[in-house]
């Protein structure tokens, strides 16, 4: 293995897997996933966790550019970045090709 150094993609990628790394993040990114639309106020609805985990949950996928957040008069709502899944899906795609995994369950 050649010395390279690490690209800006391989720092993002490292940073999205790190804002994912929580298993309660994976069900908002999920929720929002599927929901398909801005969500104000009930992320909240559907976890077990205070409010202020949520919010704070929210913070670290909204930093990782993940998630996308307005104001909207006394609330935030949230939405999946599309061009960030993409670019997500797209650098795990290509890990997994390097692997000669990619289409396999």
């Amino acid at each position: 293995m050649n010395k390279e150094s690490i690209t800006a993609e391989d720092a993002w990628l490292a940073e999205a897997c790190k804002a994912l790394s929580h298993p309660a993040r994976v069900r908002i990114f999920r929720h929002l996933i599927e929901e398909d639309r801005c969500i104000c106020g009930r992320i909240v609805e559907i976890m077990p966790l205070a409010q202020s985990t949520v919010s704070q949950h929210l913070k670290v996928l909204k930093d990782a550019g993940l998630v996308a957040g307005s104001v909207e008069g006394p609330k935030t709502c949230y939405c999946v970045d599309r061009d960030a899944l993409e670019r997500l899906c797209g650098a795990i795609g290509a890990l997994l090709r390097l692997s000669g995994k990619e289409g396999e369950s």
